[in-house]
């Protein structure tokens, strides 16, 4: 109706008012385009810079060649190559869990074989010489290797070739001595779990229910609030590699602390912002970061509370936006400390 009425005032004005005409109409487009589609060029790129949270371990110029620029180390030659311990292989950049050892196999190549990975952990990328299919972290995006199908090996029929200097290990003793726990509530847990999963030294985050009156509640019942649980994520992670106050400042970085029983569209006391610390450490550290913010001129209402049962989501909403190709639209990084 609008384009309709400017339309007939400037019927018969003239080519200046024409050109005019369709100038204010790509304006009002181009408006409405921003305002309506969270998915716009602009709002992902800014996106994109706000979410780079992850950090990088610093590379040998050996490590840097093959992880960096896709080269390939020297069969027989790696580190993991005759490796038989029991654990879980990792990124050497970003340290995120990419192979399991009991998926490691001797395929007689010369570099560490892998027929299964980690779910979601390994993206497959068209290799730039057309006849083979290159692996990387999906994290991110160092060079692994490349993976081969029907050479007929073991029972998957799959071979994920890796280069040694891509990865790290973690024996499976030292992960069960060594990794901790925290929770977290911050509104829909597909954006917390996303972002947790980018950082260093977080093992698993793994999208929950925590806090409420049945046990083994259902997203449908959830929803509904009258469960009392929050939408949670709980976060396995290596104190060697990231504190836990680290991941408390993520924590506040990443959801708007100030919003009582929501979170941007989302709206119910199943959003609602909270910490629940598993043991005292945890509690002073949340309470200490909380007051900081409220030095800060945060109204914050994040409720701090002792961790109860953990009650794992459903595997649909499980690594949902890694799953899906998408981005966080109402859990974006924002500096407070």
């Amino acid at each position: 109706m609008l384009v309709w009425k400017m339309k007939s005032a400037f019927k018969g004005k003239g080519t200046t008012a024409t050109v005019f005409f369709f100038v204010l109409l790509l304006f009002f487009c181009g408006c409405a385009g921003d305002s309506l589609s969270p998915r716009s060029e602009k709002s992902r790129s800014t996106v994109q810079a706000e979410n780079n949270t992850m950090h990088y371990n610093e590379l040998t110029p050996d490590e840097n060649r093959v992880i960096v620029h896709k080269g390939t180390e020297r069969p027989f030659t790696g580190k993991y190559y005759q490796n038989k311990e029991k654990g879980t292989y990792l990124c050497r950049r970003c340290d995120a869990p990419l192979f399991r050892s009991a998926d490691k196999f001797e395929s007689g190549t010369g570099w560490p074989s892998f027929d299964d990975a980690i779910e979601g952990a390994v993206k497959q990328i068209p290799d730039a010489d057309g006849s083979r299919t290159e692996i990387v972290c999906a994290n991110c995006g160092a060079h692994l290797g490349h993976v081969f199908f029907s050479e007929g090996m073991t029972a998957k029929n799959v071979r994920h070739c890796v280069n040694s200097i891509s990865l790290g290990f973690l024996p499976a003793a030292k992960a069960a001595a060594v990794t901790q726990k925290a929770i977290f509530a911050g509104g829909c847990f597909w954006g917390v779990e996303y972002h947790f999963n980018k950082l260093k030294g977080v093992l698993s985050a793994k999208s929950g229910y925590t806090g409420g009156l049945i046990d083994n509640p259902t997203y449908k019942q959830v929803c509904t609030g009258k469960t009392r649980h929050a939408e949670a994520v709980e976060i396995e992670f290596d104190p060697a590699l990231v504190s836990y106050e680290t991941l408390a400042k993520l924590f506040f970085e990443i959801h708007d602390p100030t919003e009582l029983n929501r979170q941007g569209p989302d709206i119910g006391t199943q959003y609602r912002s909270a910490v629940f610390y598993t043991d005292d450490d945890q509690k002073k550290v949340a309470e200490k970061l909380i007051g900081e913010l409220k030095t800060k001129g945060y109204k914050v209402v994040t409720t701090v509370e002792k961790a109860g049962t953990f009650w794992p989501a459903e595997e649909y909403h499980q690594d949902y936006y890694e799953r899906n190709g998408h981005e966080p639209y109402c859990h974006i990084y924002q500096k407070r400390f």
